[in-house]
């Protein structure tokens, strides 16, 4: 289990953050409980309906050409909306970032899963939000299915983050997930305040900050390495 202590607006929050194991952590936030579903957590493999010998599998069923699908973005943690980045009406891409909200000290993008138009914002500016909040709704085209992509190999295995040297203060990631960018290098000097790493987890890009003045003595943590809460992912020396 890991503590985590942080401000929002000025309020403290003091946060727990337990794994629970089939791809859930237990995030405690002031006392209040809150099951979260991570993504890259491990989790049991869904069961396989056997299909008789000889017998075809059913096609899937293709939508009907123009069909439109509706879609909630939700608020995966309780946390503050510093910025909205779209209005109803606007088209956006897989990818792109439709609201920021300040969760556990980081700044975390929502994200739209496809291609889409959003249809309402329901959250403002400067809004407290709880866990499952709806922060934006959207319209998609439903695509027609298609075959199922060849399966990719899979990927090697990141090298294990080296242990931070005595003397210096560990820059460690606050949730599991997978480390996406390290956005300084050893020698490099920083600011408190200054973003040195970005970490994907719960569907989110999370900048990562330092919380001292200093100098990178180590990079702890290689871009794609899947890290846990509490792994050193930058020393400050």
């Amino acid at each position: 289990m890991k503590e985590f202590k942080f401000k929002i607006d000025g309020t403290e929050y003091a946060a727990l953050v337990e794994e629970q194991g089939e791809g859930k952590v237990q995030v405690t936030v002031n006392g209040k409980a809150y099951s979260v579903d991570v993504e890259g957590m491990a989790a049991p493999r869904p069961q396989v309906k056997p299909v008789a010998v000889g017998a075809a599998a059913p096609a899937p069923k293709a939508a009907p050409a123009g069909a439109v699908s509706s879609a909630k973005l939700s608020a995966p943690l309780p946390g503050n909306i510093t910025k909205i980045l779209v209005n109803a009406g606007d088209k956006v891409k897989k990818g792109d970032t439709v609201i920021i909200m300040e969760a556990m000290k980081m700044e975390n993008n929502i994200t739209a899963e496809s291609d889409c138009t959003i249809k309402a914002v329901k959250c403002q500016v400067g809004q407290s939000v709880n866990q499952g909040d709806v922060l934006v709704e959207i319209e998609c085209a439903a695509a027609p299915a298609a075959a199922p992509a060849p399966k990719a190999a899979p990927a090697p295995a990141a090298a294990p983050a080296p242990a931070a040297p005595a003397g210096g203060k560990a820059v460690v990631a606050p949730l599991p997930g997978t480390v996406t960018e390290i956005k300084v290098a050893v020698g490099q000097a920083v600011k408190k305040g200054e973003i040195v790493a970005v970490m994907e987890a719960m569907k989110m890009q999370n900048d990562i900050v330092s919380e001292w003045d200093g100098t990178v003595s180590a990079i702890n943590a290689n871009q794609g390495a899947s890290v846990n809460v509490g792994d050193a992912l930058v020393t400050i020396g």
